[in-house]
């Protein structure tokens, strides 16, 4: 059985003291596909040193993350992106997106890098790995401006609704879900079902957002398989299709 874990940011210091065991108990659980998203390029040498170490099970994604579009360093960091993507092999452009929980005054220049990182990743024929939080609209904004069949990818630890879902994959994005879908008051475990598995893909998002009963604790890519055992039983599947069909679905988005 071979699960895909498709947002797992294995560099992330919360590792920094038993990061191989953490992926070694993730091979062991059969999740041997890992795809790494970028936040910014002071993570860019440990994710590529990762991939050396781990050449047949780390997948790199480049981007830059919408909490770290500053004013003072967003254009740097953006030539720092579109600089990689040219020299090195990536498979998606990730995570991109916009954020306004924790920041709304950067909403303008958010959405110029959202928008300049997805024409990125049409120019090189990848996927985009979208990150939303507290901006829904706002990201549908920027999605549907740059509509077109060069555009797909995930959108990443999807929290929407029925209809936010059903647009999403109408923009030619898959759903990556995660540990939100066994928490009791995730609300997207209630109409998921609703949503064809083929347009679905699993991810953990570790070290955050970890699947009951690990709820609020470290989370890392092993639990994959927390979230593809809910998945069986939301879809009334074995645990052996969800990996499989997933794992399918993951490899139409990135290639691989």
């Amino acid at each position: 059985m071979i699960l895909t874990d498709t947002h797992t940011h294995l560099y992330s210091e919360e590792f920094e003291n038993d990061r191989n065991q953490m992926i070694q108990r993730a091979l062991d659980q059969g999740v041997s596909r890992l795809f790494v998203p970028s936040i910014d390029s002071s993570y860019t040498q440990k994710m590529l040193e990762l991939q050396q170490e781990f050449p047949e099970n780390v997948f790199l994604m480049m981007g830059l993350h919408p909490c770290y579009v500053k004013p003072e360093t967003y254009l740097q960091e953006l030539n720092h992106v579109e600089k990689l993507l040219q020299e090195k092999k990536f498979y998606a452009v990730g995570e991109i997106g916009i954020d306004l929980y924790w920041d709304k005054t950067t909403l303008y220049i958010q959405k110029e890098a959202f928008k300049f990182q997805i024409q990125l990743a049409k120019k090189h024929q990848l996927a985009i790995n979208i990150h939303c939080r507290d901006a829904f609209d706002e990201v549908f904004e920027v999605l549907e401006s740059e509509s077109s069949e060069e555009l797909f990818g995930i959108f990443h630890c999807f929290t929407g609704d029925f209809q936010q879902a059903k647009r999403a994959i109408n923009l030619g994005m898959k759903l990556g879900i995660g540990g939100v879908s066994t928490f009791k008051n995730g609300k997207i475990d209630q109409f998921l079902k609703e949503i064809e598995i083929e347009n679905i893909v699993l991810e953990t998002d570790s070290p955050y957002l970890a699947p009951v009963p690990f709820r609020g604790k470290r989370n890392e890519s092993s639990y994959t398989m927390l979230v593809a055992q809910k998945l069986a039983e939301i879809y009334g599947l074995a645990v052996e299709e969800i990996a499989a069909i997933t794992t399918e679905n993951s490899k139409e988005v990135f290639g691989i």
